[in-house]
């Protein structure tokens, strides 16, 4: 995996606390979507591309600084090999657009996961993507592909051994493949799953979390579900940890 995104850390949280700086897709349900409308299974997945781009558009001209879509994870190889053999022409052929998007909108793309597995094509198609997009500054757009966050934890563990440092919550982020990534603020999934499913473990950490009955084809071309997302993170109240002042031993003062 290369590692020339290491050193560029993205900035902090804006000011706007209702407003999430970055939001993570669990894009689940395409087969589902596929199978309710009497398709093949694959065409859900053909689907779930439709309009991934003004998608991506619309959440980064409202703000939203960071945006990552779970697309395969390390347990999809379990699946036939001609879904998988259509998923990584897929994947290929939604890059190929990618390059031409991140240089007209000025956006940042970033692929996480092993790469060891893809088609040589399609790993070397990953590989140019983020360096002709690594100094574009209107926003990051994250492809978890072959991705599973306890590996992502294991590796960051095994390096951080290697270089024989003891680390703190600071330097063993540096070590991690989405280290230089803001924390997620907002997990989408959809489809009706309540699951993580190993999916960006640490950055998840204090993510509100928003599960949805629609399956992904629908979301992705919804600028109703679009909005849906921003309001329901709006109304959440996140204390870290943290709670509103209280007179807590009931004495009075």
């Amino acid at each position: 995996m290369l590692k020339l995104f290491k050193k560029k850390k993205e900035s902090q949280y804006k000011e706007t606390a209702k407003l999430p700086q970055h939001i993570a897709f669990i894009c689940d349900g395409n087969r589902r979507w596929a199978e309710a409308h009497g398709l093949p299974p694959l065409m859900g997945h053909k689907a779930g591309i439709a309009n991934f781009e003004n998608l991506v558009d619309w959440f980064i001209a409202r703000g939203v600084s960071t945006i990552t879509f779970f697309i395969f994870s390390t347990e999809n190889w379990n699946r036939s090999k001609e879904e998988i053999d259509f998923l990584m022409e897929l994947f290929y052929t939604e890059l190929k657009k990618n390059l031409k998007h991140a240089v007209e909108k000025n956006l940042r793309y970033r692929v996480i996961g092993s790469r060891d597995k893809l088609p040589k094509k399609l790993a070397k198609l990953c590989d140019e993507l983020e360096e002709k997009s690594a100094e574009n500054t209107g926003g990051t757009v994250v492809f978890a592909l072959n991705y599973g966050g306890q590996d992502e934890i294991i590796n960051a563990v095994n390096e951080a051994v290697i270089a024989g440092k003891t680390v703190d919550k600071e330097t063993f982020e540096t070590f991690l493949d989405t280290g230089e990534l803001l924390p997620i603020d907002l997990m989408v999934r959809t489809s009706n799953e309540f699951r993580i499913s190993n999916f960006l473990l640490w950055k998840l950490a204090y993510a509100e979390l928003l599960f949805i009955p629609e399956h992904w084809p629908e979301l992705v071309k919804s600028e109703k579900l679009w909005q849906y997302t921003l309001d329901e993170f709006a109304k959440r109240n996140r204390r870290f940890g943290g709670g509103k002042k209280a007179n807590y031993s009931g004495k009075k003062k």
